[in-house]
């Protein structure tokens, strides 16, 4: 490791301060650029650029403040304030992940932490650091401790981000409670939050101005420069949306409140998340990003050795197509849970959980998850209540004890469910009592869920009060050794480096959809990487095979809105280390020559090469197995057919590799035809290029193994 500090120490008399300075930061290789001044008024502003074009032109930061208990207005903290220090540092390291995309990462960069003091008789101080990356720029706040300010309240954070033109922007709604929309794709001008509204898995829409747009937010511009906008590390602090100006072209920090307003309550020392700025003239290096990994600080789990990234299969699907119910009894009162009579319809029953674990255990899948296996489901939707589910529970037909040792024998693990229906505080009340109920019957991993209006009331899924929780979600379960998949969290802020345990959340409008409503359009999964997957693993349940749902019922129009080869190539295209095969077992049993990709692909990658990537229209990417030889590409397009050349110069110089190609029929269409595949097997090397035909909302999958 290399790292080099420089202390400025530019402490100047307060009298010689009132002049504004300009200080610039340049990334290791002089590709980006940030400026930070305190202006004349003693307003603190920034700059960024990118091989000296203007990404960011200048955006004043800041804060409005409250007295915490009070809440009466404090003077804010966004002007009038002098620079008295000035700390500078170069990093240059690497560090290998639990698990992940790549076997090491390099975490290089410039940082310069500007120390501001008001020229006031408050004399109150507030750090901002800026670390400047060779593809980007994250910047955060500081309270250090003080006399003048201990206990506060964030009214309002006042960052700005002042875009240069009218960019292509690919954008959802602006929400407090839900990620769950499909994107848009306008240019900003044309932004209309309101547009994008629908309904959506949470049921419910936060009511804010036509603006607002969530973060990651990503951006092209006129002269093609690539630029996203998200946060890193987000903890203790809420959410961060985009309020956009349209006749500037100013986006400003919109925090998520609580029910009195307040964005955040602070105690000092505190610091906020990072705010970053991802930019690139290639949409291939805006997925190959680093950054807001690198924001994150490292593992807090000294033993890491029973976090094991995993594929699954799981009793869901068949409820989201109609055929089971998460249910037991129907709409009968489940306060009465030892009265309850069946409905016939209940799917996580002992004889089918036992199916789904002989399927796994002869295909080789590591797990099986199982939803309504607990007592609740009768009188959860939309309640609103506490108390509606507990987590040791079980229905009558589920014998936890049963699948628990024929689980064992079969050597798959199950998985537990715990749907919350948004009664946070009751759960957190069970959470040591579930968990002790996990280990007893050997679940090591646990999917939780927060459909629903949040209790506390008041609080949003996205608010500081959600995100502490979490992290607490987090925290706990690895003191248990248990993974962690979250429904209807937050989006990603790269924290699964800090807690590793913490596998995949959902936090986007994911293939479930495809089941019930109007479903994602073909161009959905070539946007999702550039905004959601930004900041971390998505678990989007890929993997369906029976594309249409008339199958289930005649009268249904729904369908996925892929080709069958797309939904295998998705399983490089939307990373994530916990990996569903989503479909029924006998929708698989009837394809199993394509069932063979996800048997054989991999969910932890020592390399990832971004081949060729324009978010909304295509992206082809090849990963290499952890301590493997064998690679997989995953190449998929939106709604139009396209012809894609993968060079194949990362295999090893030398050697053969058999390349198994999984991809659309000759006549496949998302629309009209798309579960025809066909699949082909040829040699190649280093040397090699494969020319394959993408259908209309199609993809293709390739695993390419090394010939001994």
């Amino acid at each position: 490791m290399t790292k080099k500090i420089i202390s400025v120490c530019l402490l100047f008399a307060i009298a010689h301060l009132t002049k504004s300075q300009t200080y610039t930061i340049q990334s290791p290789n002089s590709i980006v650029k940030a400026e930070f001044l305190v202006n004349k008024k003693g307003q603190p502003e920034y700059r960024v650029y990118f091989k000296n074009k203007a990404v960011i032109e200048s955006s004043s930061m800041g804060f409005e403040l409250k007295e915490n208990p009070s809440l009466k207005d404090m003077p804010p903290m966004k002007d009038n304030f002098l620079v008295s220090r000035v700390d500078s540092s170069l990093a240059n390291d690497t560090w290998q992940p639990v698990w992940g995309e790549v076997k090491t990462i390099r975490n290089n960069f410039r940082q310069y932490i500007f120390h501001l003091i008001e020229k006031d008789n408050l004399q109150r101080r507030l750090n901002i650091i800026f670390r400047v990356f060779d593809d980007g720029v994250g910047f955060r706040y500081e309270f250090p401790s003080q006399k003048n300010l201990n206990v506060f309240a964030v009214a309002d954070e006042t960052t700005q981000f002042h875009l240069t033109g009218n960019h292509k922007t690919f954008w959802i709604p602006g929400d407090f409670d839900s990620n769950e929309f499909q994107p848009s794709v306008t240019n900003l001008s044309d932004v209309n939050a309101s547009d994008g509204k629908e309904v959506n898995e949470i049921a419910f829409k936060t009511s804010i101005d036509n603006k607002t747009v969530q973060t990651p937010l990503m951006m092209k511009t006129n002269n093609a420069l690539y630029i996203n906008i998200h946060e890193a590390a987000l903890v203790d602090y809420p959410a961060m949306n985009l309020s956009l100006n349209k006749n500037n072209y100013v986006l400003s920090s919109t925090l998520v409140p609580d029910a009195y307003g307040i964005k955040a309550y602070l105690i000092a020392p505190a610091k906020t998340p990072w705010r970053t700025i991802i930019v690139s003239d290639k949409a291939t290096d805006i997925l190959a990003s680093k950054t807001i990994l690198n924001l994150n600080e490292p593992s807090k789990i000294k033993n890491t050795t029973w976090i094991k990234p995993m594929k699954f299969v799981g009793v869901w699907w068949e409820m989201h197509v109609g055929k089971s119910t998460w249910d037991y009894a129907g709409t009968q009162d489940a306060s009465n849970a030892q009265d309850l009579q069946p409905s016939g319809r209940h799917g996580a029953t002992t004889a089918n959980v036992k199916r789904y674990i002989d399927f796994a255990a002869k295909n080789k899948i590591d797990g099986v998850l199982v939803e309504g296996w607990n007592t609740g489901w009768e009188d959860w939707f939309g309640k609103w209540k506490e108390n509606v589910f507990d987590f040791i529970t079980p229905y009558p037909d589920f014998d936890v004890k049963e699948l628990s040792r024929y689980a064992r024998l079969k050597n798959v693990k199950l998985i537990m469910h715990h749907e919350t229906s948004g009664a946070v505080s009751s759960y957190e009340r069970q959470m040591d009592t579930a968990y002790r109920f996990m280990k007893k019957f050997g679940y090591d991993a646990v999917k939780t869920g927060y459909v629903g209006r949040i209790i506390p009331r008041g609080e949003h899924h996205d608010g500081q009060w959600m995100i502490n929780h979490y992290l607490r979600v987090a925290e706990k379960t690895a003191s248990y050794n248990i993974m962690v998949d979250m429904h209807e969290p937050v989006r990603s802020t790269g924290l699964h480096r800090t807690y590793p345990n913490w596998l995949a959340s959902e936090a986007a409008r994911g293939n479930e959809f495809n089941a019930w409503s109007k479903g994602n359009n073909p161009d959905h999964e070539t946007i999702l990487p550039f905004t959601r997957l930004m900041g971390g693993p998505m678990d989007y349940t890929p993997g369906i095979f029976q594309i249409k749902m008339d199958k289930y019922d005649p009268k249904k129009t729904e369908q996925v809105h892929t080709t069958l080869a797309k939904q295998l190539a998705l399983y490089i295209t939307m990373y994530s280390p916990l990996q569903m095969a989503a479909d029924l077992p006998e929708n698989y049993e009837k394809h199993m020559d394509a069932f063979q990709f996800i048997k054989d692909v991999a969910v932890d990658w020592d390399d990832t090469r971004i081949i060729e990537a324009e978010p909304g229209d295509y992206i082809t990417i090849a990963r290499k197995a952890k301590g493997k030889q064998d690679w997989f590409i995953g190449s998929i397009t939106d709604e139009n057919a396209r012809d894609i050349n993968i060079n194949l110069d990362f295999l090893d110089k030398g050697k053969k590799y058999m390349a198994i190609i999984y991809a659309d029929g000759k006549d496949a269409d998302w629309k009209n035809n798309p579960m025809s595949y066909i699949i082909s097997k040829q040699t190649v090397d280093n040397t090699s290029r494969l020319s394959v035909k993408l259908a209309p909302g199609g993809g293709c999958a390739v695993s390419l193994k090394q010939v001994k």
